[in-house]
């Protein structure tokens, strides 16, 4: 089939659905790739490179769509591209099922096939496919480079000679993925960085990145994130105030804060409100990443930047990905590509829309002159509840002691036992063995079980270290060699020079692997 993509129509989008390179795998699926001339100029792709590829390049957008029998853009269709829909074709493109019900009729009534890839469901065998995530980490790492834009100061602290300087506090609110975006450029950038989540659970991602997770003194039962679409749920009122009360507290000690908190097809919820902003120092900045749907703070103008009177900007941009076109692009026509390739099951070039898969089913809207939006929820394997164990009786004291005395007597048993066993066997073996070797196998087995009681009683992450130290020790056997080096014979003291230059490596090697496992279990 003919896949096609023509230039977006949305004032100053920069994306493209297709680049170069995601055509040469399209076509290893055995389609034709098509796309209007200078759809890709914008996020650098030229013409050029699209022939260079295979692509042909069509000169108007009327043309492609004619063309095309499967249509991948980026923004939503306007009337005009709805005009050129098909009966037959299929369009791949985010859609706003909820918001553009009108369109999405007038797709089904045409018989045209419609998939959005912002219902594409958040399950692990669609990740590849997910086009918000990959769009969402995109626009946490631009809010970053936004708010150090238009904040006047250092990210990192700083000591030179003309002062010091302090590093940047920086709230990220919300750890999905914008946010764990936002969260590692602003470390990476050497920001003191606070995060916040109403999931808990994220806390200790948001930590192995470098940041400090906010708590409240507050205990609710969350829902899954499986439940809910991979999103956070709804929080109680009083779970609410309790946040807003954390954040009136940290709000005149933060320099940048950066809100994520949206869930699509629902109005952005407000928690950064008025009195906080108020409370901010002048300079200070916020990047509003839900502006697109009323903003998480309610000052925020869609699409502008402001500054309020107390000298806060807000920035309230709905472009981030599309401010880095290139690589916008590139991650979004993969997760298109994907998405083709689950749809091209025999890599014939035939499109097969099978509605049984769940990845294609929860993403298409409208099929077969149907509005098939919103879809049921993605089938997940049930799995039996293990059956409950019966409560354990609580032990009296007495109980408990009896229970202790016999579990020692069974393991003083078994060591008498072990005992007898290995003295047998070192009494058989001296009634035939010399007394010379009997000296020098006593100390092994020694040895051997003194090694063990001490490699046995490690927690097993300090093995690495424990052998490297063990390795050094063990090199002891330099002193032989340095005896021998004074040897009268020129073999023996080549022999002698090479044994002491391994044994220093064997035992500067241990000591310094030794210090650097150690250094990863210490706190800086």
């Amino acid at each position: 089939m003919k896949i096609g993509t023509p230039k977006e129509v949305f004032e100053g989008e920069r994306r493209v659905a297709m680049t170069p390179d995601s055509a040469l795998q399209l076509q290893k699926l055995g389609h034709e790739c098509l796309i209007e001339s200078g759809a890709g100029a914008a996020s650098g792709f030229d013409d050029a490179s699209y022939t260079a590829a295979g692509v042909e390049v069509v000169k108007t957008a009327a043309a492609l769509w004619k063309a095309a029998d499967v249509v991948a853009k980026v923004r939503v269709p306007d009337a005009s591209e709805m005009k050129k829909l098909r009966e037959g074709q299929t369009l791949i493109s985010f859609f706003s099922p909820v918001a553009d019900e009108a369109k999405m009729q007038a797709a089904a009534k045409k018989g045209a096939t419609v998939v959005a890839m912002e219902m594409i469901p958040r399950i692990s065998r669609a990740q590849k496919m997910d086009a918000l995530s990959s769009m969402a980490n995109i626009a946490g790492y631009r809010a970053v480079i936004e708010a150090g834009n238009n904040f006047g100061r250092f990210f990192t602290g700083q000591i030179t000679a003309a002062g010091k300087v302090p590093p940047a506090k920086v709230l990220v609110v919300g750890a999905g993925v914008a946010g764990l975006a936002a969260i590692g450029t602003s470390t990476s950038l050497g920001a003191i960085t606070l995060a916040f989540d109403v999931r808990p659970e994220v806390a200790e991602q948001v930590e192995s990145m470098g940041a400090e997770f906010v708590y409240l003194d507050f205990e609710e039962e969350q829902q899954d994130g499986a439940a809910t679409g991979g999103y956070a749920s709804v929080s109680s009122p009083e779970f609410r105030e309790a946040q807003l009360a954390k954040f009136r507290e940290l709000a005149p000690d933060v320099d940048i804060v950066i809100t994520t908190a949206l869930i699509p097809n629902r109005e952005a919820p407000e928690i950064w409100t008025a009195d906080m902003v108020a409370a901010m120092k002048p300079g200070s900045v916020i990047v509003d990443l839900a502006a697109e749907k009323g903003g998480n703070c309610k000052q925020t103008v869609m699409d502008q930047k402001i500054v309020t009177e107390n000298g806060v900007t807000i920035v309230g941009y709905t472009d981030f990905p599309s401010r880095m076109g290139t690589q916008a692009s590139t991650l979004y026509s993969t997760n298109i590509r994907h998405l083709l390739t689950d749809l091209t099951p025999e890599k014939d070039g035939v499109i097969n829309h099978n509605m049984e898969d769940d990845v294609i089913r929860g993403a298409t809207i409208a099929h077969a002159s149907e509005v098939t939006f919103p879809p049921p929820p993605p089938k997940v394997a049930a799995i039996a509840a293990a059956p409950k164990k019966p409560a354990a009786k609580e032990l009296t004291a007495e109980e408990k002691r009896a229970a202790e005395l016999a579990a020692f007597k069974a393991q003083t048993k078994n060591q008498v036992t072990l005992l007898a066993v290995g003295g047998a066997l070192l009494l058989a073996v001296g009634l035939v063995a010399p007394a010379s070797f009997m000296q020098h196998f006593i100390v092994f087995v020694l040895s051997v079980f003194i090694g063990f009681q001490v490699i046995w009683g490690v927690a097993h992450s300090l093995h690495t270290p424990l052998m490297a130290i063990t390795n050094a020790i063990s090199s002891i056997i330099i002193l032989g060699a340095l005896m021998q080096i004074g040897s009268g014979s020129g073999l023996v003291v080549v022999l002698a020079a090479l044994s002491v230059f391994m044994c220093g490596i064997n035992i500067f090697g241990g000591f310094l692997v030794t210090r650097r496992m150690l250094a990863m279990f210490q706190k800086s």
